[in-house]
């Protein structure tokens, strides 16, 4: 059965419009009499995926959603499942999606490495215009291709398939998290397009259950050019994770992506946190402590990939700070400061080139069980310091700072529809000068640089944005320019002064 809809209220993701839903219902009929009946909430929009296998030979490539014909900005964060007792998830999930919306993230990944969700939080992100990348349940591995798995894995993708794909949310199948990458890691890598289970088996079952909506084989995705041409790496869409590094080093700061479906940084959890799962006796110090090594991502201590990450959070904290930190709170705030500015710069690194950027997906909202990692809330829902100052960088209209070539350019970013006029002042935070004041227009959906500053001179300066936009609205961000290490106390004062109360728990 078809039929047409004449001048439809399209669905649209958040920020370009409302997430418009018809309440619908479906009667089958036997002899002019309803023998049953389906009831439902539908959203009318079309999902595209603009990709390039390949960056061309001056790094141009393309990875956009394109949603009605329009090209979205994504600002996402990648969802892993809720709980480490899948049982518990339901008592979870609706807490965790208030934190995606209040955010402001218009999009989720749903990662390989997890589970596919139940109808309702599905229904959410319909209703909340939270676009949907739903991966198929695979991850960071090279899977048989015995006619069994191939078998299991169409039987599921149908069943998937069937149940999803009524949702409007989703917006992108992948096939899997990282396995075309695994097929590369290999001392004798192989060419991922032989991987049947992503080019044959879920092609064939999307072909036969659902051609409404862009399929991705794996992400990052491979093709056979990159590979037999040695580019695995040299692709549009990219997970970036690197050297874990100083967040404004090389890997981060003159990387290629065009669109970032993973990137993270760690962050200790605060001691209200640790105390429940390290316990009062253990607390500090954090090096050599076998207790921060089993909660380091993964329960082993012996010959665990990720007990490294311990070490890790330690050298990035070191790296910014002066100090070596006395005490668990003072490490917990160093930390956390490091993770929130890194996670700062990635978002903001993205979103002022806008245009020669598409989105960023960044890793991730929420742990799943008492850990400590990226993640910007911990199982206990007690939010770093990262939550608050992404939570800045995602508003809808955001002004925000970047290094460019001989100076500082204040960039106004906009996902309106719209164009507003913003008055801004920039001040040091540390002596109290202003050192710009402005108005301009901001176009709609576009970034623009308003106004610049003289470079970097060596100087180490904690700036201060606020701004008013012409219908009223109020934000404010900041600035940290110089090259660390940075002295610690100094920070801690700059921050009371730009909206510290704001930091719930830090």
């Amino acid at each position: 059965v078809s039929f047409s809809v004449t001048e439809p209220k399209l669905w649209w993701p958040a920020n370009y419009g409302d997430a418009n839903q018809y309440e619908v219902t479906v009667s089958l009929l036997e002899n002019g009499k309803p023998v049953d009946t389906l009831s439902f909430r539908q959203g009318l929009r079309t999902a595209e995926l603009k990709r390039d296998d390949l960056l061309d030979a001056r790094g141009n490539g393309d990875f956009c959603f394109v949603i009605n014909g329009k090209r979205i900005f994504i600002l996402g964060t990648n969802w892993v499942p809720a709980d480490a007792f899948h049982s518990n998830d339901g008592n979870r999930i609706p807490d965790i999606l208030n934190l995606v919306k209040d955010i402001g993230c218009n999009a989720l990944r749903v990662w390989g490495g997890g589970v596919y969700e139940s109808d309702a939080f599905y229904n959410w992100c319909d209703a909340n215009g939270i676009v949907v990348w739903q991966d198929f349940m695979m991850a960071c591995g090279v899977y048989p291709h015995t006619g069994r798995m191939q078998s299991q894995l169409r039987e599921e993708a149908v069943a998937i398939v069937r149940r999803l794909r009524r949702h409007a949310c989703i917006c992108l199948w992948a096939g899997d998290n990282e396995c075309d990458q695994s097929y590369c890691w290999y001392d004798c890598p192989v060419d991922p397009t032989l991987n049947l289970l992503t080019r044959k088996v879920l092609p064939a079952v999307l072909r036969q259950e659902d051609l409404s909506r862009p399929y991705l084989p794996s992400s990052p995705y491979v093709s056979h050019e990159a590979f037999a041409t040695g580019r695995a790496q040299d692709t549009p869409e990219q997970h970036l994770w690197g050297p874990r590094d100083y967040f404004k080093g090389h890997f981060y700061r003159d990387h290629t992506a065009v669109f970032a479906s993973e990137i993270g940084y760690h962050g200790c959890n605060s001691p209200q946190s640790l105390i429940k799962f390290i316990g009062p006796d253990k607390l500090w110090p954090v090096e050599r402590n076998p207790l921060y090594l089993y909660h380091a991502a993964s329960p082993e201590l012996e010959d665990s990939p990720t007990t490294y990450r311990i070490g890790l959070m330690t050298n990035q904290l070191r790296t910014l700070f002066q100090q070596e930190p006395r005490n668990i709170g003072e490490y917990a705030r160093m930390s956390q400061i490091s993770q929130a500015e890194a996670k700062k710069f990635f978002i903001e690194s993205f979103r002022c080139r806008k245009g020669r950027r598409t989105g960023i997906i960044w890793w991730n909202i929420m742990d799943c069980w008492p850990q400590i990692s990226d993640a910007v809330v911990d199982y206990y829902f007690c939010k770093k310091l990262a939550y608050y100052y992404i939570r800045r960088s995602q508003q809808p209209v955001c002004l925000m700072m970047a290094d460019d070539p001989g100076k500082l350019t204040l960039y106004g970013v906009s996902e309106l529809q719209r164009t507003v006029s913003v008055r801004f002042t920039v001040t040091d935070a540390d002596s109290g000068q202003t050192v710009l004041e402005q108005e301009a227009a901001l176009p709609a959906d576009t970034a623009v640089a308003l106004a610049s500053l003289p470079g970097d001179d060596g100087a180490v300066r904690f700036y201060s944005i606020e701004w008013t936009t012409s219908e009223g609205g109020k934000g404010g961000n900041h600035y940290l320019q110089g090259k660390p290490p940075y002295d610690f106390h100094w920070y801690m004062r700059c921050l009371q002064k730009t909206g510290y109360d704001e930091f719930e728990g830090f």
